[in-house]
């Protein structure tokens, strides 16, 4: 089995509440994908936007969503990822589903939600840690406010690929860079961010800046700001571990608990 991974980013603008014509604008987008890729990221509420409020016109909506990934991810033969608005016993949940074209591989429910926009008065956060494999490949997919976090990104000899998808406005548009390539390094893992562009139904802008950076912090492939774009990427398993055992950083990292 190969020790590469092709990765595909979906940076795209995001219809406000419209889960109809979101789903068929990433089903264009993503058409030409077929054979061409192993993982297709899309962002976080990729379906909706960023909402709250209404967010019970939107999670009736989740398995419908959840169908057409995997329908999609059969047609393409890939794996895809994104997260959507759930609601389970009256709850609400930002959760991250990653799907192949026969099942749900794996769920993650974010863990810190947004305080500055209230996200925690909607939302329930999670506490699992989640790390899925697509061949060799271990992966931990996290969701937007994570980025901040690095105690619960950090790596435990665990993974190899990092990855958040975002809807991260474009005012605090350096952070995300900042901390995407500060998360690549300490952790000696590729870093893979997605993040959406356009307004939001609450007048806020998006610039995107999806990106992948290799383990040193080098960035591989950055979409353009302010356009829609897929962009495709190679990763090397046999590169990053190389470079692990030359400058085996992780063999003196730190003990930790999280404690839920």
């Amino acid at each position: 089995m190969s020790d590469m991974l092709r990765v595909s980013l979906v940076q795209l603008d995001l219809k406000w509440g419209n889960v109809e014509e979101n789903l068929q604008s990433i089903t264009r987008l993503i058409s030409g994908l077929k054979n061409a890729t192993d993982l297709i990221v899309l962002p976080e509420m990729f379906s909706s936007g960023f909402m709250m409020e209404n967010k019970d016109q939107i999670a009736p909506k989740a398995e419908m969503t959840i169908n057409w990934m995997m329908n999609q991810a059969k047609e393409l033969k890939s794996t895809i990822l994104g997260s959507i608005i759930v609601e389970e016993d009256g709850v609400y949940y930002n959760r991250l589903y990653c799907v192949d074209g026969e099942k749900i591989i794996c769920s993650y429910d974010k863990r810190h939600l947004f305080r500055m926009g209230e996200e925690q008065e909607h939302f329930k956060g999670g506490d699992e840690r989640v790390i899925f494999t697509i061949g060799k490949w271990r992966i931990r997919p996290l969701v937007c406010y994570d980025l901040r976090f690095p105690v619960w990104s950090r790596n435990q000899n665990n993974y190899d690929l990092l990855l958040y998808v975002a809807n991260w406005p474009e005012a605090r548009q350096d952070v995300w860079s900042i901390l995407l390539k500060a998360r690549a390094i300490e952790n000696q893992s590729f870093v893979l961010g997605v993040n959406r562009i356009g307004q939001d139904g609450m007048g806020l802008s998006y610039a995107g800046g999806s990106v992948v950076y290799d383990s040193k912090g080098k960035e591989l492939i950055k979409c353009v700001d302010n356009q829609e774009a897929i962009l495709n990427a190679s990763l090397s398993l046999d590169e990053l571990n190389g470079f692990r055992a030359k400058f085996p950083v992780h063999l003196d990292a730190d003990s930790f608990q999280i404690n839920k």
